[in-house]
């Protein structure tokens, strides 16, 4: 996954992680998926780009995302070590589908690391995939804390944010009809992103569905809301709650997955996600919460990019030994 020109925000958090190790000196070649169309022939793509980038490159390592079939196409390019970093439905798949999760157990007994956004996901991947025991550290994404820097409290009305794909597992009709139940005729609820359910979601009160945006449109949303709401039914890390805790926002997560590792006490609130009332009881409390939120910020700043391109660059150099 690669932002390309179709789909600006498709991989953002992959390009931010690149760029901080091109900042730190390496050099690297790419070969991507840039966008979100074109079915399985994507990867046929991509398997013919990954070969004729290690014919010419002849790379120290191949550092790959997602296990499958990313991480097969990586394996089989070059006979450099092979790293390869789990984000969530790839390991969702390994323990849904037994052709892919053989597939997954060669690219684990393959690679010299296996790398988690969470520890929920190293024990998730653990679990259905014996080959990644022992091998497997847990390191996400991080976020650019310099470009979500902390944006002063919006004035108005409470205002709640939602950003991701309006799809069953991010739970977003819940999240409406918890939003509903709060009372406050004030208040809004503005969902970011597009997908199957958004018919759903038209014509609640106080909702305002503004569609896909390109990535760096998406911080503006985030100053111009007080509380940003992920309750998914399961979260295998949580990218947006941690932009939103970047820029000094208290969030609304899910108990089921990553977030609880994300999200300390004082940044925001942890909720049931199948309970409607408990989601309207976290709004409610988030709203409680200081804005700029101090202890937000800081739990994101442990996540800098930065920070988590050094600790993959010691996983890469170690494997390139």
């Amino acid at each position: 996954m690669y932002p390309g020109p179709d789909d600006p925000d498709f991989g953002v958090f992959v390009q931010e992680l690149e760029q901080a190790l091109l900042e730190r000196g390496h050099e690297i070649e790419r070969a991507v998926i840039d966008r979100r169309a074109g079915g399985k022939r994507r990867y046929v793509e991509l398997g013919w780009r990954a070969r004729a980038a290690a014919r010419e490159f002849r790379p120290d390592v191949v550092y790959a995302h997602f296990l499958v079939p990313a991480g097969l196409i990586a394996a089989a390019s070059s006979r450099a070590p092979l790293v390869v970093t789990a984000h969530g439905q790839d390991v969702a798949n390994a323990r849904s589908n037994a052709i892919v999760r053989l597939a997954t157990r060669r690219v684990c007994k393959h690679a010299a690391t296996v790398v988690a956004v969470s520890g929920y996901l190293r024990a998730e991947l653990e679990a259905a995939v014996p080959e990644a025991h022992g091998k497997t550290e847990v390191v996400d994404c991080g976020v650019d804390v310099e470009r979500f820097s902390v944006a002063p409290v919006p004035e108005g009305p409470p205002a709640f944010l939602f950003v991701g794909t309006l799809t069953e597992r991010k739970n977003v009709v819940r999240l409406a009809e918890a939003f509903d139940r709060l009372g406050d005729e004030a208040a809004t609820l503005t969902i970011v992103g597009a997908g199957p359910l958004r018919p759903a979601l038209e014509g609640r009160r106080g909702v305002r569905l503004e569609g896909a945006v390109p990535h760096y449109e998406v911080r503006e949303h985030m100053a111009a809301a007080r509380v940003v709401c992920q309750p998914s039914l399961v979260e295998p890390f949580g990218q947006a709650l941690l932009e939103a805790m970047a820029s000094g926002r208290s969030v609304v997560a899910t108990r089921v997955g990553g977030p609880a590792e994300l999200v300390p006490e004082g940044a925001g609130v942890l909720v049931d996600p199948l309970d409607v009332e408990d989601i309207t009881r976290g709004l409610a409390a988030a709203t409680s919460l200081p804005c700029p939120n101090p202890a937000a910020r800081a739990a994101a700043e442990g996540h800098d990019v930065r920070r988590q391109a050094e600790r993959i660059e010691a996983i890469l150099e170690r494997a390139a030994g």
